[in-house]
């Protein structure tokens, strides 16, 4: 059993509440709204949702439950302190993060006077920095103590769905704790124990940013299939049974396949199709804006890392690979051609090397094409690797070919390397750059 205090009985306290008094902690639910707090004592649910009320009656019965307006009382009788006060939005979208940081500094003074160990857990949703620039330094400065030493801090994104949430907090589809110290995360991973779900321990700023991933993942799921399904209705298509069978590939459409940030996509049918299909949606007059940002987003990626080469401030610039991706000798729609494309027109010296595309500009079917319609890239590709490695100052890794993984980590003093890919996790400092890590 684990003492726990939880400010905030809103719908993500109140759950939580309800569920971990359910599994035999000793819950204290704090809130400064009087109602919810004689609604909960009266084992009554502050909220409406599926399975919550007879959880908070019993709990309360059971005298595993109780609720206060009283900080200090509740900091004192507990050991965890879960946050789960609302974050809402400002007029210009940004959060607005006036209750976390009252209650943190309610809580810091409360520790002040408290000798033994505790921690400190957010729940609510906040931006990545928000736990270093909002809940730590109201915690440190209110109680005179040290994060990290004199008392734990966590961040812990709940995955509740309304409607279902007391399922969802039985059956998460992960359990993340961001820690700012191993001992702090320790005593989460002990309430989640039971839990059959990957638990992940990481820092503070992962686990803030999991959250929003996965929220406007969520958002940009509908919207994706929104749009296909007015295209699907402007065609006489029935949209819902297109993403039934769009549901039902989970090797390429639901799987993380797709799903690791690096460079642009290329080749010869994403882009074609893309152009295809919302060139389709315009002659239909149907709005299809997320669709229409999918080419306009990949081609901010190119520019990005043609921004990462050139402000190096280095002229001799070595590509390894540049197909559009390993394994393959196609040039057609490659992002890395665009980007050896500006380095040329801007005066920089390039030496490319790509042991499938050598070989498809002797017998492969794209030899036409480097022959004839890139032969000003032709010009530059050399035989070796090594060519390659000698000669630059900077070195930009175009594909994840296993051969390029060794340049990497065996860089010299005076070469910085640029990675589209993530071909290594083996390397970091001022000489390495990933895209997106």
């Amino acid at each position: 059993m684990v003492n726990i205090s939880i400010f905030g009985l809103g719908y993500v306290g109140a759950v939580s509440a309800g569920c971990l008094a359910t599994d035999g902690h000793c819950v204290i639910g704090v809130d400064p709204n009087q109602t919810k707090v004689d609604l909960t004592n009266a084992g009554r649910s502050p909220i409406i949702e599926s399975s919550i009320g007879e959880m908070i009656a019993a709990g309360v019965a059971s005298r595993m439950l109780r609720a206060t307006t009283q900080v200090q009382e509740a900091v004192h009788a507990s050991d965890i302190s879960f946050i789960c006060v609302g974050t809402p939005s400002q007029i210009n979208g940004n959060l607005d993060l006036s209750y976390v940081r009252r209650v943190c500094e309610e809580i810091g003074s409360a520790l002040r006077e408290k000798t033994t160990y505790h921690v400190v857990v957010a729940r609510s949703t906040m931006l990545p920095g928000s736990m270093r620039s909002v809940v730590i330094p109201a915690l440190e400065s209110s109680s005179g103590k040290r994060a990290g030493v004199d008392f734990g801090v966590c961040s812990n994104p709940e995955f509740l769905r309304e409607g279902t949430a007391v399922w969802d907090y039985y059956n998460p589809p992960k359990t993340v704790i961001g820690e700012t110290d191993a001992r702090a995360g320790e005593h989460l991973v002990k309430l989640y124990s039971r839990l059959a779900a990957p638990l992940i321990r990481t820092s503070v700023e992962t686990a803030e940013m999991v959250k929003y991933a996965d929220n406007n993942w969520h958002a940009l799921k509908v919207t994706f299939a929104n749009e296909v399904g007015s295209i699907c209705k402007a065609m006489g298509i029935d949209g819902r049974e297109v993403m039934d069978i769009f549901c039902q590939d989970t090797k390429l459409n639901l799987s993380s396949y797709y799903m690791k940030p690096g460079f642009a996509f290329g080749g010869s049918c994403l882009p074609k199709d893309v152009r295809a299909l919302t060139y389709k949606a315009k002659s239909l007059d149907i709005d299809v804006p997320v669709l229409n940002a999918i080419l306009p987003s990949n081609q901010r990626q190119v520019q990005r890392a043609i921004s990462m080469v050139t402000a190096r401030g280095k002229r001799r610039v070595g590509v390894l690979g540049f197909a559009f991706k390993s394994g393959t000798d196609d040039l057609r729609e490659s992002p890395i051609v665009d980007l050896i494309e500006h380095l040329i027109g801007k005066g920089y010296e390039l030496k490319l090397y790509d042991s499938n595309v050598s070989v498809a500009a002797l017998t492969g079917a794209n030899r036409d094409y480097i022959l004839n319609h890139i032969p000003h890239i032709s010009r530059l590709m050399v035989e070796t690797l090594e060519e390659v490695t000698d000669f630059a100052e900077v070195l930009v890794i175009g594909n994840g070919a296993e051969e390029f993984r060794s340049p990497v980590v065996s860089t010299r003093g005076d070469q910085v390397v640029i990675d589209l890919v993530r071909v290594t996790d083996r390397v970091s400092g001022d000489s390495y750059e990933g895209i997106c890590w």
